[in-house]
C-alpha cells in the first residue's frame, strides 16, 4: 500500500487537515485553518488577535506496513527528540488496546501491536494518528504519571503501613525457637513482638467499642491473645495473630476501593476546541467554552458541547451516547450532543450546553448520585461469627468462675469461629477473582463476586452489547439477471474503497470475505448522506440512497416493491441502469442467541432489553432473540434506563446490567452488579463491577458460574470451620482442653478450609453451564 505522509500538530486533539498535493504517491496534509494561521520561522502559530498565542511544531509520519493487529509507522521525530518519543511511548503503554510498542529512535520506527479484536483496524489507525499529535503537548506525560502515582499508592488508614504480617511472622519464629525447638530465647522479647504484632487487632477492637458500640469478633481475638501472652504460652498467639494477619490482608486485596477516581466528562473529550470568534478561528482549551460561541468540529473529532447546527452538515456516530449503531446525518438547526462524533462533513455548532450539563454530563451525573455500596465483603458467615462474641464471653466467663482456671478461658476463646471464617472467606474469594482474571474476567471486589452468585434477573442493552455495535453487510441482491449478486458487490466495493463512512467500509470487509476481486477506480466524487460517483472501467457507477440515484436520472421502476427501508439499503447503478441494491444492519453478536439461551434457561433468570432504538427495530431485535415484549424496553435514554434498573431492584430483585457505553453509566452505576467490555466507553469501563476483556458475552455465563462456585465453597468452608471447633468447645467447657490444643483444632481447621478456598485455581475451568440457583 503506498506511503502516507502526514503532517500534524501539536495540540492534543486531532486537527482539521486537507489535501493540499502529492508526491511520489504520497498524499500531503496540511491544517485546513492556515488562512488564519501565521507562519513564524519555520513553525505555525495562532492568528496574533488570539490574546495566548499557541506554538504548534509539526508531526510528520508515514505508515511503512499494516496488518490486522500490527502497525509500522517512520515517524522522523523520534530521531532527534528525545522527550516527545518519551512521552509518545508513555502514551502508547497506558492505552488499553496497545498490547505492545517498540521504539527505534535511530530509524525513526515506531512499531505498535494493539488487540485487534477489541477495535477495527481504521479505527486503531486513527486514534495512534491522535496519540502521534498528543505526545507533542509537553505536559500531557506528568498527568499520566500522577495518575499512575496514585493508582500505584492509594491513600490508606494507618494499618496500611503497619508490617503486622511480618511482625508476627517474626513472633511465630521466635515463639518456635523458644518453645519446641528450646533455644534461648528472652521471653520479653517475644512477649514485645507480639504486643507490636497485635496492635491492629487492639485498634479495630476499640474502634468497635467506640464507633460501633459493640463488642467485635477483634475484641475476642484480643482477649485471647492477651490471656496466652500473659501465660507465657507465645506460640498460641503467635500463631493466631499470623493468621489474622493473613485474612486481613486477603479481605483488604479484595474488597473495592471507597475512593474511586472522579469522572470527568471533559477528561474524556479532546483538551482544545476550534471556536469562531469575530470570522476568526481560534483553538482553546474545552473548559473555556462559553454558551453561545459558535465551535467547530471537524472530521474524526468528538463534538465537545450540546448545540444546534448553524451551517454545514456531518455523519455523526451516536452510538457511545444514544445506542443508534448507524450514524445519522445531521444538518443547519439540528440538535448534536457533546461525545458523539464526526464521521463525516464540518459543521459549525452553537453552543447551547457545557460540561456537565450537557446530556452526557448529566449521565454522569445520574451515575455520581448512585448509591455506594460497602466496599467490605459482607457475609453471613461472618455476622453470625459477630454474634457469637457476646455469648462466647459469657461462657468463657462463667467457666473461669467455677474453675478458676484461666487457661480453660482460653481456650474457649481461642476456639471461636471468627478467625476461621476471616482467613476462609477472603482465600475463597481471592482464588475466585484470580482465575476470573486469568480467564479474561475482571471482578473488581468481593462484593461483586457475591451478587453475581445472587443474581436473578440479567437487563442487556442492546447497540455495542447483543450487537455488534458496527454496521455489517446482511444481503446482496441483483436486479439484472445478467449481473450476479457478486458483480454488484464488486462495482460497489470499487466506488466506496477509501472512503471512511461505516457503510462503505462494511462494503469492504464483506467483499474481501467472500473473496471479491475489486476492481480500480479512476475519477469520483463522493456526496455526504448521498452516495457516491465513480469511474470504474469506463462505466459511470453510482452506489447509494435511493434519492440520490433518482437525482442521477436512473430509473427505479426495477424496485416493483422491493422492501425500500433507506436506513438499511444502498443502491448501485451502472451507465444509467439500476443494478443491484445492498441491505446492511447492525447484527447481532454472533454468541448472543446462545447466551441469551442459557441465561433464560436457569431458573429463576430473568432476560431484558433496553435500547435506544424505536420500538419496531426493539421487537425484531428480542424475538431473535427469545425476549419477551414485557421485557423489551425501547427509545431509552440513560435517565430511563437507570429507572429501568431501580424498578427492578426495589421489586426485590438482585440486577445484573451489561452495557459499553456513556448512555449506559447511569444503569451500570444503579445495578447491583455492573458488567461491561474492554473495548467500553472508559465511563462504561469506571464503572463496571466486571470487565470482560475478551469482549465476548460468554464470559457473563462463566463470570456467574465462577461466583456461584465460590459460594458453594464459602458455604463447605463455614461447615468445615464450625463442626471442629463447636466439637472442641464442647470438650474444653466440660472436661478442659490446653490452649494450644485449642489452637491447633481452630489453626487446623482455618488452614483446611483456607486450601479448600483455593480450588477455583486448582482446576482447569468453570461450566459455562450454571448451577441452579
Amino acid at each position: 500500500m503506498a506511503n502516507v505522509a502526514v503532517q500534524l500538530t501539536s495540540s492534543p486533539v486531532q486537527m482539521p487537515h486537507e489535501i493540499v498535493g502529492q508526491k511520489n504517491g504520497e498524499v500531503i496534509l496540511a491544517p485546513k485553518s492556515y488562512k488564519t494561521l501565521e507562519k513564524q520561522n519555520g513553525k505555525v502559530s495562532l492568528g496574533k488577535s488570539h490574546k495566548s498565542s499557541r506554538q504548534i511544531s509539526q508531526v510528520t509520519y508515514s505508515v511503512v506496513h499494516t496488518i490486522s493487529g500490527r502497525v509500522r509507522l517512520r515517524v522522523p521525530r523520534l530521531r532527534h527528540d528525545a522527550d516527545y518519543a518519551q512521552r509518545l511511548q508513555s502514551l502508547l503503554e497506558a492505552d488499553p488496546l496497545v498490547t505492545n510498542v517498540r521504539i527505534k529512535a535511530a530509524a525513526a520506527s515506531l512499531v505498535v501491536t494493539y488487540n485487534s479484536s477489541a477495535v477495527t483496524d481504521t479505527k486503531m489507525r486513527s486514534r495512534l494518528i491522535c496519540l502521534l499529535q498528543t505526545a507533542s503537548d509537553t505536559n500531557i506525560v506528568p498527568i499520566i504519571a500522577a495518575k499512575k502515582s496514585s493508582a500505584a499508592q492509594p491513600a490508606g488508614d494507618s494499618e496500611a503501613s503497619w508490617p503486622g504480617i511480618q511482625l508476627s511472622a517474626v513472633a511465630t519464629g521466635l515463639a518456635v525457637l523458644g518453645g519446641p525447638l528450646g533455644l534461648s530465647v528472652p521471653p520479653m522479647m517475644v512477649a514485645g513482638t507480639i504486643a507490636l504484632a497485635t496492635w491492629p487487632v487492639f485498634t479495630r477492637a476499640v474502634e468497635g467499642i467506640v464507633k460501633q458500640r459493640k463488642l467485635n469478633i477483634d475484641f475476642l481475638d484480643f482477649m485471647a491473645i492477651a490471656i496466652t501472652t500473659v501465660q507465657g504460652q507465645f506460640l498460641t498467639p503467635a500463631l493466631m495473630l499470623s493468621l489474622i494477619e493473613i485474612g486481613e490482608n486477603i479481605r483488604d486485596r479484595t474488597a473495592r476501593s471507597s475512593k474511586s477516581q472522579t469522572l470527568d466528562l471533559l477528561s474524556c473529550l479532546g483538551q482544545f476546541v476550534w471556536v469562531e470568534r469575530d470570522e476568526q478561528k481560534f483553538q482553546i482549551p474545552i473548559q473555556d467554552v462559553q454558551r453561545g460561541d459558535t465551535v467547530i468540529v471537524y472530521p474524526g473529532e468528538q463534538i465537545p458541547i450540546d448545540g444546534s447546527i448553524l451551517r454545514g452538515k456531518a455523519l455523526i456516530d451516536e452510538q457511545k451516547l444514544t445506542g443508534e449503531s448507524v450514524p445519522i446525518l445531521k444538518t443547519k438547526g439540528q440538535p448534536v450532543f457533546a461525545s458523539t462524533l464526526v464521521r463525516e462533513g464540518r459543521i459549525y455548532i452553537l453552543t447551547e450546553r457545557v460540561g456537565n450539563d450537557t446530556r452526557a454530563g448529566q449521565s454522569i451525573k445520574l451515575m455520581e448520585e448512585a448509591p455506594v455500596h460497602d466496599t467490605r465483603m459482607e457475609n453471613h458467615a461472618i455476622k453470625i461469627a459477630e454474634k457469637a462474641v457476646v455469648p462466647t464471653l459469657l461462657l468463657g466467663g462463667a467457666v473461669f468462675a467455677l474453675t478458676r482456671n484461666p487457661a480453660r478461658v482460653a481456650s474457649i476463646l481461642t476456639l471461636d469461629l471468627c478467625t476461621g471464617i476471616r482467613v476462609s472467606i477472603p482465600t475463597t474469594v481471592l482464588a475466585a477473582l484470580t482465575y476470573a482474571a486469568r480467564h479474561g474476567i475482571l471482578i473488581r471486589s468481593g462484593r461483586a463476586l457475591e451478587k453475581l452468585a445472587e443474581v436473578d434477573t440479567i437487563v442487556f442493552d442492546k447497540t455495542g452489547t447483543l450487537t455488534k455495535g458496527e454496521v455489517d453487510v446482511t444481503e446482496v441482491v441483483s436486479f439484472n439477471p445478467s449481473v450476479s449478486s457478486l458483480q454488484v458487490l464488486a462495482l460497489a466495493a470499487a466506488a466506496e474503497q477509501r472512503l471512511t463512512h461505516p457503510v462503505a467500509e462494511a462494503i469492504i470487509r464483506y467483499a474481501e470475505a467472500q473473496q471479491v476481486e475489486i476492481p480500480s477506480r479512476s475519477k469520483w466524487n463522493y456526496q455526504l448522506g448521498l452516495g457516491v460517483e465513480a469511474e470504474i472501467a469506463g462505466e459511470t457507477v453510482y452506489v447509494g440512497s435511493e434519492r440520490f440515484l433518482r437525482q442521477q436520472g436512473i430509473d427505479m421502476e426495477a424496485l416493483n416493491g422491493h422492501n425500500k427501508r433507506a436506513a438499511s439499503m444502498i443502491y448501485v447503478a451502472s451507465n444509467g441502469q439500476l443494478l443491484g441494491k445492498i441491505r446492511y444492519s447492525d447484527i447481532l453478536r454472533p454468541e448472543s442467541r446462545e447466551v441469551i439461551t442459557q441465561l433464560l434457561t436457569v431458573e429463576g433468570v430473568e432476560v431484558h432489553m433496553l435500547t435506544g432504538d424505536n420500538k419496531r427495530i426493539a421487537d425484531a431485535v428480542a424475538a431473535q432473540l427469545g425476549i419477551a415484549p414485557m421485557h423489551t424496553h425501547a427509545e431509552a435514554f440513560p435517565e430511563q434506563k437507570a429507572t429501568v434498573v431501580r424498578e427492578l431492584h426495589e421489586q426485590g430483585k438482585t440486577v445484573a446490567f451489561v452495557g459499553d457505553g456513556i448512555n449506559d453509566s447511569p444503569a451500570l452505576a444503579y445495578a447491583d452488579v455492573s458488567v461491561s467490555f474492554a473495548n467500553g466507553s472508559e465511563i462504561a469501563r469506571e464503572t463496571a463491577d466486571v470487565v470482560l476483556m475478551q469482549n465476548d458475552l460468554h464470559g457473563i455465563l462463566e463470570a456467574i458460574a465462577i461466583a456461584r462456585q465460590a459460594r458453594q465453597l464459602i458455604k463447605q468452608n463455614t461447615g468445615l470451620i464450625l463442626i471442629p471447633n463447636i466439637g472442641a468447645l464442647a470438650i474444653a467447657v466440660l472436661f478442659g482442653l490446653n490452649p494450644l490444643g485449642a489452637t491447633v483444632v481452630n489453626n487446623g481447621s482455618t488452614i483446611v478450609a483456607g486450601v479448600n478456598g483455593l480450588r477455583p485455581i486448582l482446576k482447569n475451568s468453570p461450566k459455562k453451564t450454571l448451577p441452579s440457583a
